[in-house]
């Protein structure tokens, strides 16, 4: 009554039509992948590396802004000694370091 009868019909030979209505949402998640999750997941990397890649002497960024020098690296731990001011040292957990500024030059060995 309220249908006409030519929507009422079935559609015939859809046997393509799902894989053309899928493909604008493969499109748009290719679109996503390529656009925010692999940059992320490389600048995670790279955050991970510089993270343990930190000696004692370097200068570093906290997570809360602060700007110190690393004065003890415990290895096999997730904690770092950084001096903020002369005689004022602070724990600080490997994960809360935003950045490095400057690198120092690895000790050569005296042989």
């Amino acid at each position: 009554m309220f249908i006409t009868p030519a929507f009422a019909q079935g559609l015939g030979g859809a046997d393509g039509g799902m894989i053309v209505q899928l493909l604008p949402f493969l499109f748009i998640f290719v679109i996503i992948y390529i656009l925010i999750i692999r940059p992320q997941q490389r600048r995670a990397k790279q955050h991970k590396d510089m993270i343990a890649a930190i000696r004692r002497g370097d200068t570093v960024v906290t997570s809360g802004g602060l700007i110190g020098k690393v004065s003890k690296v415990t290895e096999g731990s997730d904690e770092l000694q950084v001096e903020l001011a002369p005689d004022v040292k602070v724990k600080v957990l490997r994960p809360m370091i935003s950045d490095v500024r400057s690198k120092t030059e690895p000790v050569k060995d005296k042989k």
